[in-house]
C-alpha cells in the first residue's frame, strides 16, 4: 500500500498537498498540547541538489551560510529577487552527500525551475526528491516516544540516521522524520502504537507559528525582505558570506537600521485568517499595515498567526481585514526581538 493510500485508509481528509484533519480537529490540538502528534508533511516538497559543486552553487543563491552546514545539519534559509524580496523560504537539510531544500509544495516547481536556470556549467544537478517523504512529530511527549523508537536523539538542528530514516531535531519539542515513502506506512504505525496521535497540517503549522518560523507560500511571495520575517533571528541569514540575489538590499537593511516591519506572533478571535490577508491599524489612513504570513486554529479559540507588520502600528493595535476588523493580540515568540 502506498503512503497516500495508507492515509486514505486512515480517513484523512486529503486536499492537494494538505491533510486537513483526521476526524477531530479539537482532539488533535489537545494532543499537541498534552501529548504527541504525528503529521504527514505533504504540504512540503523537497528539491535535491547533488554534485561536487553543489555547496558553492547554493552558497551563491541562498541567504544562509551553506558552508557552515555540517554533515547531518539543518538550517533555515531563503531565496530572493534582486530587490531582496523573498520568493521562498527553506529548511536546508544535509542528507548524505546531497543537499535537500524543503519548501512549500505549491511553489516548488517554479522555484526549482528558476534555480536550475543559474546552474549553467556548475557541477550540480537539481531534481525533485519525490521518493522521499516526511512525518512531523510534535508535543511534550514527542521526545519520549522517539527515544523509545530510536534511542538517543540528536541535538537541535542536527540529525541522525536510523537505517533509511533521517531523524531531524528542531526547536520547540519538534522533530521531522525523513524517509523513503515506501517506509512511511510502517513508521507511521510504529508511532501510533507508541502513543502518538495523527493530526492534520494545521497542527504542524501551529507548531511552526509558535516556533516563529516563517514559511513563504504562494500568497506571500515577494512580499517581505528576509529580516521582516525575523529570518536572521533563526539563523537564516549570513551577513558575512558574500554575494547572493538580494544581498545588497538585505545588508543595507541590516546596517543602515531601516527595518520598519517585523514578524509578530498574534491571536485573533476569527476563524477566517489566511496567509496573504492584510492587517490594518488606525494610524495608517486606510493603508494596510502588514500581512498574515501563516495562520492556524488555536487551542484556546480563534486563530494564531504570524503577521509581518509595521513596528510603529503595534501601539495603535492591529486588526484583521479592515480597521474595524477583529483585533489581533500579541503573543510571545521563543526568541528575542532586536
Amino acid at each position: 500500500m502506498t503512503w497516500y493510500a495508507t492515509l486514505g485508509a486512515l480517513c484523512a481528509a486529503d486536499q492537494p498537498h494538505v491533510i486537513t484533519a483526521f476526524g477531530d480537529a479539537n482532539a488533535e490540538l489537545q494532543a499537541y498540547q498534552q501529548g504527541c502528534t504525528i503529521t504527514p508533511l505533504s504540504h512540503f516538497g523537497l528539491i535535491r541538489f547533488q554534485g561536487e559543486e553543489t555547496q558553492p552553487f547554493l552558497q551563491g543563491q541562498l541567504s544562509s551560510d551553506i558552508r557552515a552546514l555540517p554533515a547531518g545539519g539543518v538550517q533555515y534559509s531563503s531565496y530572493s529577487t534582486p530587490k531582496g524580496r523573498m520568493q521562498a523560504t527553506f529548511m536546508v537539510i544535509r542528507h548524505g552527500d546531497e543537499y535537500l531544500l524543503q519548501l512549500d509544495q505549491a511553489i516548488l516547481p517554479a522555484l526549482q525551475k528558476r534555480l536550475s536556470m543559474f546552474i549553467l556549467r556548475s557541477k550540480t544537478k537539481a531534481s525533485t526528491a519525490e521518493e522521499l517523504g516526511q512525518i512531523g512529530v510534535a508535543g511534550p511527549h514527542a521526545q519520549a516516544i522517539l527515544n523509545g523508537l530510536f534511542g538517543t536523539l540528536p541535538a537541535t538542528f542536527s540529525s541522525a540516521m536510523h537505517g533509511d530514516v533521517q531523524l531531524i531535531a528542531l526547536e520547540n519539542q519538534r522533530y521531522q522524520l525523513l524517509a523513503p515513502t515506501s517506509a512511511l506506512p510502517t513508521l507511521w504505525e510504529q508511532l501510533r502504537a507508541a502513543g502518538a496521535t495523527p493530526a492534520g497540517t494545521a497542527v504542524w503549522t501551529l507548531s511552526e507559528i509558535q516556533a516563529g518560523v516563517p514559511w513563504v507560500t504562494a500568497a506571500t511571495q515577494e512580499e517581505f525582505v528576509p529580516q521582516m520575517a525575523n529570518l536572521e533571528l533563526i539563523g537564516g541569514i549570513s551577513f558575512t558570506k558574500g554575494c547572493y540575489p538580494g544581498q545588497e538590499i538585505v545588508a543595507r537593511t541590516q546596517y543602515l537600521g531601516k527595518l520598519k516591519r517585523r514578524m509578530f506572533r498574534m491571536q485573533v478571535a476569527s476563524d477566517n485568517a489566511t496567509a496573504g490577508m492584510d492587517v490594518f491599524s488606525s494610524e495608517m489612513n486606510g493603508q494596510a499595515s502588514g500581512k498574515i504570513m501563516l495562520a492556524a486554529p488555536s487551542p484556546t479559540g480563534g486563530m494564531e498567526v504570524l503577521v509581518v507588520a509595521q513596528i510603529a502600528s503595534l501601539e495603535h493595535g492591529l486588526h484583521l481585514g479592515a480597521v474595524d476588523g477583529p483585533a489581533l493580540h500579541n503573543l510571545p515568540l521563543p526568541y528575542a526581538m532586536n
